[in-house]
């Protein structure tokens, strides 16, 4: 079903829940087992998916004598989060699909995230109630209220344990503040205000404040003729709760400083890579397209992904990045049919590891990438049913261009474009991925020996 299939994936800061949107509105949150194993009890295999891949090392934030944990993620609340609604002024429907969940750090016993479909973002609280009271004075235990001249007596209410429930409640919607589609939100690290991104405007929101934002970009032209780029990603700096970075369709990356102005439409770093005559074609505006931008953890380095390329910028240098991976090269032959299929409008999303040392991206026959920075080595793997059957280690994949195809590869021409993997997310501090194919989401871990 189409309401099934996936369309954001993000750990929580801890990495203990996972939670995805999809088509239909929905956020599943998955919970990590709560199991661990010491050294001495450590089992020879560990359930789940397991992925061992050029032996990418993270330094584990976990004691010596706590050192594996099982990887299984559980289904801890389903909750409908938007629903479909209709724009009268404009004759428009509103998809109720999630374009983005982004978690806030936990202050109590209770999850916070925010949710957002095209035009309304939501503040989710997500708690758990395992204790009920009972022994009202002025109800019943159906909850009916009683006869005040049948009461005799003064009851102290109390409190009784009930099977756990996991309640998500909508503390704060924040609507009507975008003419374009949401793309982007992200959460300032002064946990005070965030950000959301439409196609021509970036806003920024106080969470305590539904009713008004403040616009800090604006790149709309008076004349939309005019209009020769958009917004397609923003963030903010994990550190600096000033700074924030948004990519536009030109392939561009603008770093803005919201001490500089109150209106940052005056850009304070312009990253862009000059373009190479040689390779200019019908398709390079296209494929030059940023999908997304992310920061590295440590706040040096930022990270985009364009239709081919997943390219690493140093924030001290704006003119070319310092590194760039080739995801899919093999595409550049197949654009015009691309083109013609839609696909290369196809918005693929990036991640860094916890270490900020391995960069993953998606790509089409439900393969995803991976690049090790330091090594510079890369691995093409597989998310599907046939080769992932739990404690079964990923192979990694080859596709072959052209000559004699050996048989562990697989052609260009056969590969299957309605497979793609646009949405994955790494776990901040361990060797845990989650991938979503399609309407399937798969868990891979490092392989405990």
């Amino acid at each position: 079903m189409a309401a099934d299939i996936i369309s954001t994936v993000e750990f929580n800061h801890t990495g203990e829940l996972l939670a995805t949107g999809d088509k239909g509105g929905r956020v599943v949150i998955f919970q990590r087992e709560q199991e661990v194993f010491t050294e001495a009890q450590t089992p020879a295999v560990v359930l789940g998916s397991v992925l061992q891949v050029l032996k990418f090392n993270l330094p584990s934030l976990q004691s010596k004598n706590q050192v594996h944990r099982r990887g299984e993620y559980n289904v801890y609340s389903t909750f409908q989060s938007h629903e479909p609604e209709f724009d009268y002024l404009k004759s428009l429907e509103i998809e109720e699909k999630i374009n983005k969940i982004r978690w806030l750090p936990q202050q109590n016993a209770a999850y916070f995230l925010l949710s957002t479909n095209d035009k309304t973002v939501k503040l989710w609280k997500v708690s758990e109630r395992d204790k009920r009271p009972e022994g009202y004075n002025l109800k019943d235990e159906e909850g009916r209220l009683r006869d005040p001249a049948t009461i005799t007596t003064l009851r102290v209410p109390v409190l009784r344990p009930m099977d756990l429930m996991v309640e998500a409640t909508p503390r704060r919607v924040f609507a009507n503040a975008h003419t374009y589609h949401i793309n982007s939100i992200s959460v300032n690290s002064d946990y005070e205000t965030y950000m959301s991104a439409d196609d021509l405007r970036i806003n920024l929101w106080n969470f305590e404040i539904t009713n008004q934002s403040f616009n800090i970009v604006d790149i709309k032209p008076a004349n939309m003729e005019e209009l020769t780029e958009v917004i397609t990603a923003a963030e903010f700096h994990p550190h600096h709760c000033n700074t924030f970075v948004y990519s536009s369709s030109k392939g561009t990356i603008r770093l803005c400083d919201m001490r500089a102005s109150a209106l940052c439409d005056r850009h304070t770093k312009f990253f862009e890579e000059p373009e190479d005559p040689s390779n200019r074609s019908f398709f390079s505006e296209i494929i030059s397209s940023i999908s997304d931008v992310k920061f590295s953890h440590s706040g040096r380095y930022i990270m985009t992904r364009d239709y081919l390329t997943a390219k690493v910028w140093d924030l001290n240098m704006e003119n070319r990045p310092v590194e760039t991976y080739q995801v899919h090269d093999y595409l550049r032959s197949k654009l015009c049919s691309l083109y013609e299929n839609d696909c290369i409008f196809d918005k693929f999303e990036c991640v860094w590891n916890g270490s900020d040392s391995v960069i993953m991206t998606g790509s089409y026959n439900n393969f995803f990438r991976m690049f090790d920075r330091n090594t510079k080595r890369d691995v093409t793997l597989e998310a599907s049913r046939e080769n992932s059957k739990p404690r079964a280690i990923l192979k990694p994949r080859k596709v072959c261009v052209g000559g004699k195809r050996r048989k562990d590869e697989i052609s260009v021409d056969s590969l299957d474009f309605s497979k793609k993997i646009l949405h994955t997310a790494w776990h901040p501090s361990e060797n845990i991925i989650a991938v979503a194919a399609t309407n399937n989401l798969y868990i891979f871990q490092d392989k405990v020996n």
